[in-house]
Parts: C-alpha cells; sequence; structure tokens
C-alpha cells in the first residue's frame, strides 16, 4: 500500500502548503533527506488557536495542533517530492509556547509524532526533540519541522 493509499484509508487529506512568512521554503531536498520549515497549526489558511500551552491552551488542544503542524509538514514534503516517495520520519522537531512552569513539552510534540506513526507505521519511528520557548510566530502554541528520507534521485 502507497503513503496516498494510507491516507486516504485515514481519512486524511494533506491541506495546501502554507504559503511562507518570510524569506524561505516549505522544504527543501538535499540528497535523500527533505527538511521541512517550521510549520505552525494553519488550517485552511488561518492560524487554528494562539496562546501559551499551561495557560491559554490546555496540552490537550495543543497536542491536537502539533498533528496539524505535522500535516502542514507533510503537505509541503508532498509538495516537494510526492508524499509516496517517502521512506521514513528521520527526526521530528517541536517547539511548544509555554507558559511559566509548563513541562509538559514531550506530550504535546507526542501529538505530531502519533500521527507521523499512524500514517506511517513502523517508518513513522524516528528521533525527536520536544523544546519548550517563550514564543512562536504569530503568537501560535506550537511548532513541528519534519526531517524525512526520501528515494529516488534528487533533481539537478
Amino acid at each position: 500500500m502507497s503513503w496516498s493509499d494510507r491516507l486516504a484509508e485515514l481519512g486524511i487529506a494533506l491541506p495546501e502548503v502554507p504559503a511562507p512568512a518570510g524569506a524561505y521554503v516549505p522544504a527543501v531536498r538535499t540528497g535523500n533527506l527533505v527538511l521541512t520549515a517550521g510549520q505552525v497549526p494553519f488550517v485552511d489558511g488561518q492560524v487554528a488557536a494562539t496562546g501559551k500551552v499551561g495557560r491559554e491552551v490546555s496540552p490537550e488542544e495543543a497536542k491536537g495542533l502539533a498533528g496539524i503542524c505535522a500535516l502542514n509538514a507533510l503537505a509541503a514534503v508532498h509538495d516537494l517530492v510526492g508524499i509516496d516517495a517517502v521512506v521514513r520520519v528521520v527526526k521530528v522537531v517541536g517547539f511548544v509556547a509555554s507558559a511559566e512552569g509548563f513541562t509538559g513539552q514531550p506530550a504535546v510534540v507526542n501529538g505530531a509524532s502519533e500521527l507521523l506513526g499512524e500514517v506511517f507505521g513502523d517508518a513513522g519511528r524516528h528521533a525527536r526533540s520536544a523544546v519548550g520557548v517563550a514564543e512562536l510566530p504569530l503568537g501560535v502554541p506550537v511548532e513541528v519541522e519534519l526531517i524525512v528520507e526520501v528515494s529516488g534521485q534528487e533533481a539537478t
């Protein structure tokens, strides 16, 4: 079964790639790796939530938002090389805008990790960092970036 088929089976549609908010591209390929820019929880071109986790945003809500970030990152991968070129997810980096004293960043970033595991199975198991930060762009509570291994030759 292809990854496209798996997404369809799960009822997941990859969103449109959000336009970059600065002087960068959503994803870049080097060799057999694709690295995404940090993706925030955009849904239909709008920020899904703002605030700090542990204050305005609950950890459970933030976990769901991390899954949205991961979908946006997958959309960037798909736009660059096609989702079916993914061999495995190598690394996830999650940033959590944290209220003072909030230490549940790993549980929040699990939203991204669990979604990737659901889509890619064992190929979705990855190394990961979950980092608490003071602020994120646009006031969002979570941002996620991916590194994925892909098949095929890089275009020259």
